[in-house]
C-alpha cells in the first residue's frame, strides 16, 4: 500500500521550485497560482534566498504549489494506481486535503495564503520560535519542555520532538536540555506554530473557511492532529482551522500508516524530511522523496512495484 505525504515549513531551501518549472504546463501553473494568490510563486520558488522564503506568508503558499505541481507530474499513473492514504505534515495537510479531493487546487492556494498570512500576523505579536530536538526519550523530553514554559508542537516520532516558544524559552532550552537531547537545533521558521501563540490565526482562518465549501475525501484522508482517518470534507476543514494552534502527532500518523499496511511512501516536493522519519519509524517502508524532478522515475518505479504487490497479493 502507498502512501502520498506532503511536508511542512521549514522543508523550502532556496531555488528548489527552479528545476521543476521546466516540466511542460509548469510554469504556467504556478503563474495562474501567482495571480490567483498576489504571490509571485515563481520569484520566490527560483531566486529569492533563505531569508525571504522563511517569511511564512511566503513559505506556505510556495509549499503547497510545489506539492501540487509535484503530484501533478505524477497524475497520470496515480490515477491509475491511487495512494491508500494521503497525510501532511502542519501545513502540508493542505497539501493532502486537495490530493484527497477535499479542497480544489485553486481554493487550497486561496486557504494556504490567508493562513500564511494569518500566522505571520500572530507571530509578529511576540517574538517566538521553535527548536527541534535531537535524540532523547519523548517521556523524559516532554515534561522538561513544559516544565520551561515550551509547547512540544511536533511529536514526529522516531524521537524527534520539536518544540516552540518565546525566544525567551527557546534560549533556556538550548541550556537546559532534557536528559539524553544530544542537541537543540532551531529551526527555519518565523514563530511558534502549532501552540496558543497562534490563536488568532484561528479566528481568521475560520472567517476564511465559511467561503468554502468542501467535498468529502475520495482518499483516505490521515489528519495528524491525532493519526485519524477522516471521512467528510466539513470534519477535514475544521482540523485544517484548529491545526495552526495545535500540536502535529506526525508520530500517530505513522503508527497508522503501519496499521494500515503501508509498504511504500511518496514524500512531494520539497522531499526529505518525512522520508527520514519513516526510515527510522517504519522499517522496511520503501521511500521516493521528491527534490526534484529526476527522482520522478523513481517514484514511478515505487508506484508500479506497488500496485504489481497489490495485484499479487489479492490474486
Amino acid at each position: 500500500m502507498l502512501v502520498l505525504v506532503a511536508p511542512g515549513q521549514g522543508a523550502q531551501t532556496p531555488g528548489f521550485l527552479t528545476p521543476w518549472l521546466d516540466l511542460p504546463g509548469a510554469a504556467d501553473r504556478i503563474g495562474a497560482w501567482s495571480d490567483a494568490i498576489g504571490l509571485d510563486l515563481a520569484h520566490y520558488g527560483t531566486q529569492a534566498d533563505a531569508d525571504a522564503i522563511r517569511d511564512t506568508a511566503v513559505a506556505q503558499p510556495l509549499l503547497v504549489a510545489a506539492g501540487l505541481l509535484s503530484a501533478e507530474a505524477l497524475s497520470d499513473v496515480l490515477a491509475v494506481n491511487k495512494p491508500g492514504a494521503v497525510a501532511g505534515h502542519s501545513v502540508g495537510e493542505i497539501t493532502a486535503a486537495a490530493l484527497a479531493g477535499v479542497l480544489g487546487d485553486d481554493a487550497a492556494l486561496g486557504l494556504v495564503r490567508k493562513r500564511g498570512l494569518a500566522m505571520a500576523d500572530a507571530a509578529a505579536v511576540t517574538e517566538t520560535g521553535m527548536a527541534a530536538l535531537l535524540g532523547g526519550d519523548p517521556e523524559v523530553t516532554i515534561p522538561h519542555l513544559e516544565k520551561l514554559g515550551l509547547t512540544p508542537a511536533n511529536v514526529n516520532g522516531a524521537g524527534q520532538v520539536v518544540a516552540a516558544g518565546t525566544a525567551e524559552q527557546i534560549a533556556a532550552l538550548a541550556e537546559d536540555k532534557p536528559e539524553g537531547v544530544r542537541r537543540v537545533v532551531p529551526l527555519k521558521v518565523a514563530g511558534a506554530f502549532h501552540t496558543h501563540h497562534m490563536a488568532p490565526a484561528v479566528a481568521a482562518l475560520e472567517e476564511a473557511a465559511k467561503a468554502l465549501d468542501p467535498a468529502d475525501p475520495t482518499l483516505t484522508y490521515i489528519s495528524n492532529r491525532d493519526g485519524l482517518a477522516v471521512a467528510t470534507g466539513s470534519d477535514v476543514l475544521s482540523r485544517l482551522v484548529g491545526q495552526v494552534a495545535n500540536p502535529v502527532r506526525w508520530d500517530l500518523c505513522m503508527e497508522t500508516f503501519k496499521d494500515l499496511g503501508a509498504t511504500a511512501m511518496i514524500e512531494l516536493c520539497p522531499g526529505g524530511t518525512l522520508t527520514g522519519l519513516a526510515k527510522r519509524a517504519l522499517p522496511g517502508v520503501r521511500t521516493v522523496a521528491l527534490k526534484t524532478p529526476d527522482d520522478l522515475d523513481a517514484a514511478r518505479e515505487l508506484i508500479a512495484d506497488t500496485a504489481s504487490a497489490a495485484d499479487a497479493a489479492g490474486a
